[in-house]
């Protein structure tokens, strides 16, 4: 079903491992998209980390891993005959350490593929389960997820040649087969010819007499044909074969054993560890994975006087390399509106880990007596210049808008691309490069990551078939959100930075749902009700400042209209906030930063142009709200994160060119002139606003 292959990483120039899998239909790839975000986020010494993945069409799909130097347990076997009791015991104890840690992460992971060639050891005796290739996720008391099934006689379970739940125990018998042929030399009987009654379990003491009876009934219950006759952890199955030896009872700190003996690396390994397709000198290899050779001491003080050498050499590239940068002007170079770095590239594959925002909170200080006396135009402090490869850093403005930065889709690039540029136009970056396009831009609540979907074609209301993505603000580490089969659309991320609350059109039918950044659960928090009461379909959630409501807009299935509905974070408790005349649309509710206000945009019936409204929390329910003056049209709008200034999409009034949407700010007071922000471009349609929150990068 698949191979795994040796490979070079020319970035970092490094060995990895790279898992292939052949299993290639859409459902196969979408399991599998959502897998390698969670084992990338697996950190543990007995496991290699995933570090990537991606998918080639029809031909397969690819997991990305450390690259483990050393022999497996098979290899072990072949070159030494049996293993020794100890030496069993210690590498049953290292894998139920990987294990439970597996079977403990929500959702629970299964590897499904214990078995000798995916046990390896490295040169100085650690221990590693590696590949992943039929890992699956078990979330609550569902069965396994679909997924490359597949299995490997005398080491899988029943279970798994069929389509019966797979779970812990599953690794558990694995393990034990494992152990088993590692103290035999013998694989095991097969598992479903022993469910179907074909053949019987051969006592592991009656092929090696010398093994204790305590270590071999404590494998026989692990290869229990019935599963709830087996170890129910495999933190059991560790206390059992610790406890069968009295000099493994305690087992602290971490395992090893005997490294391979006489294990040297052949010359053409050698240099394709040392050396980069380019001949430069590549960064050495972890520690765990590194070869090492046996040296006598006599070459000792050789090594050390090399490595002083080498120290030596680098500090002076170093400085070179400094110096020469900054004859170039590398360290001072800045971007400007008419300069658009593409940071992102949609031809590479997504990568995970989901980013977990900063949940540290910063209180946004009153900026207004900054502002300059008499004037309603803001004055700008120098923000930092962004690169590629930089993340910008905290810079404060009179605005108020922490980083002093609003993110926005436009077309400049042909179809719509996420930038982002500094709250008075300036320092224009374009953050994504989707085949399809992008709109619709949330921040985390540390500023560092944003939200958006794709693909997105035009500015309009619906988007069928988008799906959610995460991207950092320097534009790396863009990963694909599970959601739901119909997609998703009008992302907004939580204040606590653990949940991004969406729509998705199921059965054509828009709902707002929340998945929970911990364990990728999806959750409904609006459904069709049958009660006249409350609206049929929902969209477009905003996330009160604590986190604990949402606001949202509902329509109205008797009057035909869409008004402001707010719940609680769990979907309870719909109520209507805003009760206007049935003529007036209200939609895009958007909270302020203290909580007291709602932004939302106001149409007369289903008309395409509207204008930005404010409703006082406290006196909701009633028909009294403040219109904000910001010139004949305004959609869209996002508060500073000190609430002081709005930003919106506009057009021009001269022309009424509704093709050509421009990002304007407004002092969020009654009456106050919109300012149009510099460096817009006719015909580019830039909307989708969304200021950059304070954070603590």
């Amino acid at each position: 079903m698949g191979s795994v292959y040796r490979a070079v990483d020319e970035n970092l120039g490094m060995d990895v491992a790279v898992k292939e899998n052949l299993y290639t239909s859409q459902e196969y790839a979408r399991q599998f998209r959502l897998e390698a975000v969670i084992l990338a986020n697996l950190r543990h010494p007995n496991l290699p980390r995933v570090t990537d993945h991606f998918v080639i069409g029809d031909q397969g799909q690819y997991l990305i891993m450390d690259y483990i130097e050393g022999e497996d347990l098979r290899q072990r076997m072949e070159r030494s005959g049996c293993v020794s009791e100890k030496e069993a015991i210690l590498i049953g104890a290292a894998m139920c350490d990987a294990l439970q840690y597996l079977h403990t992460r929500k959702p629970s992971i299964i590897h499904r593929d214990v078995k000798p060639g995916n046990v390896r050891i490295t040169p100085d005796g650690h221990i590693y389960l590696v590949d992943f290739g039929l890992a699956k996720l078990v979330k609550g008391t569902q069965a396994t997820t679909t997924g490359a099934r597949a299995m490997t006689p005398g080491y899988s379970p029943p279970e798994q040649y069929g389509t019966a739940r797979t779970d812990a125990r599953t690794d558990v018998y694995s393990l034990g087969a494992t152990l088993y042929a590692a103290l035999t030399g013998i694989i095991p009987e097969d598992g479903l010819a022993r469910a179907m009654d074909n053949v019987e379990l051969t006592p592991l003491r009656k092929r090696n007499p010398d093994i204790p009876r305590k270590l071999a009934n404590a494998i026989d219950k692990a290869m229990a044909v019935r599963p709830d006759e087996r170890f129910q952890s495999a933190e059991e199955f560790k206390k059992a074969l610790a406890t069968s030896n009295i000099k493994t009872q305690r087992l602290e700190g971490e395992i090893t054993i005997e490294p391979p003996q006489g294990y040297e690396i052949d010359e053409n390994e050698r240099l394709a560890q040392e050396m980069s397709p380019a001949g430069d000198v590549l960064p050495s290899l972890p520690p765990s994975s590194r070869p090492r050779k046996r040296k006598d001491r006599g070459t000792r003080f050789w090594v050390i006087f090399s490595l002083f050498s080498l120290m030596i050499l680098a500090a002076l590239l170093s400085i070179i390399i400094f110096w020469s940068s900054l004859s170039h002007g590398f360290l001072t170079s800045k971007a400007t509106p008419t300069s658009v770095p593409l940071l992102a590239d949609a031809t590479v594959a997504e990568k995970g880990p989901i980013p977990a925002a900063n949940k540290k909170t910063a209180t946004p200080k009153s900026v207004d007596a900054l502002l300059p006396t008499n004037t309603l135009v803001p004055t700008f402090l120098p923000s930092i210049t962004s690169t590629p490869t930089q993340t910008p850093g905290p810079t404060s403005t009179p605005l108020g808008g922490g980083y002093g930065q609003i993110a926005f889709a436009s077309y400049r690039t042909g179809l719509p691309q996420i930038f982002v540029m500094d709250a008075n136009g300036g320092n224009l970056l374009q953050i994504t490069k989707m085949i399809g396009g992008a709109c619709q831009p949330d921040w985390s609540p540390d500023g560092l990551h944003m939200v958006f979907i794709s693909p997105c074609l035009a500015r309009q209301n619906d988007h069928p078939g988008a799906k959610l993505y995460v991207i950092n603000i320097d534009g790396g580490g863009l990963t694909e959100l599970p959601s739901l089969e119909s997609g998703g659309f009008d992302p907004a991320w939580s204040p606590d930075g653990n949940r991004i609350a969406f729509t998705s059109a199921q059965n054509n039918l828009a709902q707002i749902y929340v998945i929970n950044l911990d364990n990728y659960v999806v959750t409904p928090l609006t459904t069709e009700s049958s009660d006249l009461r409350l609206p049929d379909w929902a969209r477009q959630p905003a996330w009160s400042p604590d986190g604990k409501q949402i606001a949202y807009t509902g329509h109205n299935r008797l009057t035909n209209a869409l008004q402001i509905w707010a719940m609680s974070d769990l979907g309870q408790e719909q109520t209507l906030l805003l009760n206007r005349d049935p003529a007036y649309w209200n939609s895009q509710p958007k909270w302020s930063p203290d909580g007291r206000t709602i932004l939302f945009s106001e149409t007369k019936g289903p008309q395409a142009l509207g204008w930005l409204m404010v409703l006082d929390y406290a006196n909701r329910q009633n028909t009294e709200v403040v219109h904000l003056r910001m010139g004949l049209f305004g959609d869209h709008g996002s508060y500073s994160p000190d609430g002081a200034w709005v930003a919106y999409e506009n057009i021009n009034i001269a022309s009424m060119d509704t093709n050509n949407f421009h990002i304007v700010i407004l002092k969020n007071e009654k009456g106050n002139p919109p300012i149009d922000l510099p460096g817009g471009m006719s015909g580019s349609m830039d909307f989708d606003p969304a200021w950059r929150p304070v954070g603590s990068p």
